[in-house]
Formats: C-alpha cells, sequence, structure tokens
C-alpha cells in the first residue's frame, strides 16, 4: 500500500470527523434551544397554575356566598366527566 492511498484513507476519516463535529455542534445548538423553550414553558406553566389558584379561590368565594356547595358540583362534573369517556371508549 503506498502513502497516496493511505493519505486518501486519511483525508477521508479528517472529512468524517469534521461533518461529525458540525452535526454535534447543530445538536448542541438544538438541545440549548430546547433547554431555553423547556425553561419558558415552565416560566408559562407556573404562572398559569398561579392564575387558575387565584381563580379558583374567587368561585369558591363567590359559591360561598351564594350558598353553593363547590364540592358537590365538582363531584358532579367529575362524574359526567367519566360517563362521557366511559361512552366515548365503548362507541
Amino acid at each position: 500500500m503506498g502513502l497516496g492511498s493511505t493519505a486518501k484513507k486519511i483525508q477521508k476519516v479528517a472529512d468524517i470527523a469534521e461533518d461529525l463535529y458540525k452535526k454535534v455542534n447543530e445538536l448542541k445548538t438544538q438541545l440549548e434551544d430546547l433547554r431555553s423553550t423547556v425553561d419558558e414553558t415552565n416560566t408559562r406553566v407556573d404562572g398559569m397554575e398561579q392564575e387558575l389558584a387565584e381563580q379558583r379561590a374567587l368561585i369558591e368565594a363567590l359559591a360561598e356566598e351564594r350558598g353553593v356547595d363547590t364540592e358537590t358540583v365538582v363531584a358532579e362534573v367529575a362524574a359526567d366527566t367519566d360517563s362521557d369517556t366511559a361512552e366515548a371508549v365503548s362507541e
């Protein structure tokens, strides 16, 4: 085997290594973007959970003021949802 053949093989390996290096950097960038998106989503979800808790407290206060039993209403909604789900599955 001559030096020319060896040089071609080494160049091919170097080219493959360069392509892999570029792909790894692309994946690294994509992963960083994904982490950023996940962090933003977590922040939004935390904010929505806080807003939901505030809304629930307001609704419960209004319901109590009007004499509505919120636990009963929630139980009825849950039962209706379970019943609708069971009907959808059986169809």
